[in-house]
This record gives structure tokens, sequence and C-alpha cells, in this order.
């Protein structure tokens, strides 16, 4: 355990600010959780020097090592008093997050046609680090339509329906997109990749639902006991890494400027209102869009497969970024104010009654979408009232190995042969990819998520099992 590390609470841990915090770091998690998870620790309190930052620098139970920021690490700044934002802060793959959408039927239905719907699924879905996509563009106008419009424009195009758009953050777009600042290298990346997976974690899984803990916000998500859903995790694919790299030199390069020195230089930042600070957030909520437009794109493309293998519809239950920073108003010491929080591996769970959730939502709150591990479980969570961390909760299981450690330890056709021993179809783009992602790579979902509810971040509203998975 981190020396510098005090339980001060029910899955609650604390750094005192030392040296240039500026407030102090809070954890959210168990020993057992923060165990590996050391260098990430010491992230958390270089966050806590960032220009401007308020209240503190807090981290998830799926907390661990990242770019700057850890993942699963949260801050919010205030423009006011010369907060900045930070790339590091927001990630590579700008928007990556999750969709889950609800199948009309049921696991017992689906299972004698389980391997013709994977079959189905395994081509229609592009994945790996090379080109394809469901949707090759004609031009620079349909991306530049993606960029601005994100899913909205998808759906305007014939890829979705008006309910997705409801069920999505941000109702499908966020708002000052500037492709102005997208560089014609990111462009070039992300033409021919709109409607694909991309490789590492990411994933469409077929799932069933095993479990309901709160049967009235499961009502008003559209999920219930035995029900076939599909996940899928993806972000902005290379169009978003090349943003970030671009705007964190930069950054770099804009710091002495503003007189601004970090205790890492992966934290490079500028003020929410300088021209750096703009023409990032512009561009990152052009990669955004992207970012929704992808996943609304693989989603149209698991709808027909489901409509002609098993007669099935797909609606969305709902679409969130856990990579992302906002312009959004909290309270700070009895004050409301405009924060540009980052959630890097951390995802907005807005309570009940939230005015930004949709009308069908807003008594339950808002659907919090945690994947596991392959062959584990995923959850469901949803926001509660008067949570900390601005509103924030885990993303995911959190890794304990690196992807060189992982594939040491089993081989691709080795773990897939014991998925499928326990009656999970597995559809790899690479038997090293595969072996990259296996289970024990990861944190105990299931603990995250225990964590995090114990912590006051959010509740569990559904547990949500595999049976199959088309992997990156």
């Amino acid at each position: 355990m981190h020396a510098d590390l005090v339980e001060d609470g029910p899955y609650r841990f604390r750094i005192e600010p030392t040296g240039a915090m500026r407030v102090p770091g809070v954890l959210f998690a168990s020993r057992e959780l923060l165990a590996p998870a050391e260098n990430a620790i010491e992230q958390v309190a270089h966050v806590a020097a960032l220009p401007g930052v308020v209240e503190a620098s807090y981290a998830m139970p799926d907390v661990h090592l990242g770019y700057g920021f850890p993942i699963g690490g949260v801050a919010a700044t205030d423009p006011r008093e010369g907060g900045v934002v930070s790339p590091g802060g927001v990630g590579f793959d700008i928007s990556c997050g999750v969709r889950l959408l609800a199948a009309d039927t049921d696991a017992s239905g689906l299972a004698p046609g389980l391997r013709d719907l994977m079959d189905g699924l395994d081509p229609v879905i592009p994945r790996g680090m090379g080109k394809g996509a469901v949707w090759h563009l004609p031009g620079r106008r349909d991306l530049t339509g993606i960029l601005t419009g994100g899913a909205r424009y998808a759906v305007e195009q014939g890829h979705g329906n008006e309910r997705d758009l409801r069920r999505c953050e941000d109702a499908g777009a966020v708002a000052d997109a500037d492709p102005g600042q997208v560089s014609e290298r990111a462009v070039e990346r992300g033409a021919r990749q709109v409607g694909s997976l991309g490789s590492g974690n990411h994933f469409l899984e077929v799932q069933r639902v095993a479990e309901v803990y709160d049967a009235d916000a499961a009502g008003a998500f559209g999920l219930r006991p035995g029900q076939v859903c599909v996940m899928i995790h993806c972000g902005s694919r290379g169009l978003g890494h090349q943003i970030c790299t671009d705007h964190v030199r930069a950054m770099e390069a804009a710091m002495p400027r503003y007189g601004i020195e970090v205790p890492d230089r992966q934290l490079a930042c500028a003020p929410v209102d300088s021209a750096e600070g703009r023409a990032y957030l512009g561009a990152m909520a052009a990669a955004a869009n992207y970012g929704r437009a992808n996943r609304q794109l693989l989603t149209e493309a698991a709808r027909r497969v489901f409509r002609r293998v098993a007669g099935a519809r797909l609606d969305l239950v709902y679409d969130v970024s856990h990579n992302l920073a906002k312009l959004e108003e909290h309270v700070v010491d009895g004050e409301p104010r405009r924060l540009c929080v980052h959630r890097k591996g951390a995802t907005r769970a807005l309570p009940p009654g939230h005015p930004d959730l949709p009308p069908d939502l807003r008594e339950a709150g808002q659907p919090v979408l945690i994947p596991g591990t392959m062959g584990t479980s995923s959850y469901v969570l949803t926001g509660v009232p008067g949570a900390p961390a601005f509103s924030s909760t885990c993303h995911g299981a959190g890794r304990v190995q690196s992807r060189h450690q992982a594939a040491r330890g089993v081989g691709g056709r080795q773990l897939r042969a014991a998925l499928e021993e326990r009656g999970i179809a597995v559809r790899p783009s690479s038997w090293r990819g595969l072996a990259e992602e296996a289970p024990d790579a990861y944190k105990d979902v299931s603990a995250v998520v225990e964590a995090a509810e114990g912590a006051g971040l959010c509740r569990k509203v559904a547990r949500l099992v595999p049976l199959g998975v088309v992997k990156g």
C-alpha cells in the first residue's frame, strides 16, 4: 500500500496534499483492488497539481496506470480560476465507450441458433488493426457530417432510428465540435474506419441478463431476466488517437507561455479558455462524435444479423462514453460552478431526476454500462443522488497485467477452447489479440462494482453474462 494513503471511510482512501498538490487525492477502492495500482496512485497525486483543479483528484476502483492521468481518473478544473484542460485526462481513445442493446428474445430461444448468429456477426463486424469499416465514406463531406453530428448524422443517413438518439449521451452528438481543429493526418486515419471495433479490449458481445437487482430501474431501461442483450465497446479509432497526439504536442509547446509547470510532462495542458484549450475541446468533441457514430454503425450491422438469423429486434438501452472532458455544472463548497470535468476510464453516472436525462429514464437515473473481461460478468448500474466525484463511477475491470504478460500466460487457441467449453462462442480477429485480453489480465469486475456501490458512486441494476463474443 502506498505510504501516503490513509483509509478514511468505506472503500475510500485519501492522499493529503503535499508538495505541488493543490487538492487531496481520493481513491474509491478496497485494499485488494489498490494493491496492483502503486504507479497509478502516484498519478492521482500528480493530477492534484493541475492549475485550477477543484475538490480532489479522484480515482475509481478499477484504477490502473495510464498516460498522464491514471485510467480510472476523474478531475475537474474551474476555468474562472485558471483551470486547464489536459488531453491526458481524456486519453488517446477519445469517447471510447459502451453501448447496450436489448433484444426482444430470451437466451433459451436463441440457444439453438447461437452458432449461426455468431457466424453471421463474425464477417460483418470489422475489427483489428487493419482497414475496413461498415460505412465506406464517399468523401470529406460525410466525414465532416460525422465529426459535427455524430450518431445523429448517422441516423439521418438511414443508419438507425430517432429512439437511438434519445437513449444516447448528449442525444448522440457533442456540441461545439470543430472539424477545423482536426489535422489532415487524423482525418486520413479516420476516413476508412467508421463502423469498426479496432483492437485491444474492444468487442461486441452477445449476453444474457443473469440477475436483476432493481426491477423498477431495469424495467425503465428495458431489461428483464433471461433476455438477450448485445454490448458494444469501442471508440474513435485512429482519428481520436491522432487528435490526442497532435494536441499534446501543441500544449507542451504552449505551457511556458502560460507559466504552467506540471509534475509529469504527460499532463501537458492549457487553460480551458485559451486558444489551445478551445482548439483541443473542439477537436475532442469531433472525435467524440466520431465515436458515437462508430457505435451507431456497428449497432445497425448487428441488427441486420439478428433480424436475418434470429428474427429478433435490438433496441438501444443506452450509449455512454468513458473517455471525455465535458463542461458541466456542479456544486463545490455550496456554490454552483461551471467546471471542465475530465473522465478517463470513468463513466458519467447521473442520478434520478437529473435534467440531462431523457424523460423515460429520469425517474430511474442514467444507465451506467460496465463491461467485464471475456468470460466474466458485465454490469448495468445507475447513478445515485449526492454521489461524490462529480457523478462519476468505474468503467470496467481495470488491467493488472500488460498485454505482453497476458499473452505469455495463455495461448489464444487455448483460451478460446476454455471459453467454448463453458458455452461461450468466440470469434477473434487474431490469436495473439485474444490472449492479450485473457480474464486473468484484469481485476475482478464484481469486486470493482462492489467497491463502487459501497463507496456511494452508483447502485447495481442488473448483471449480464456472455453467450458469445466478437473480439477486436
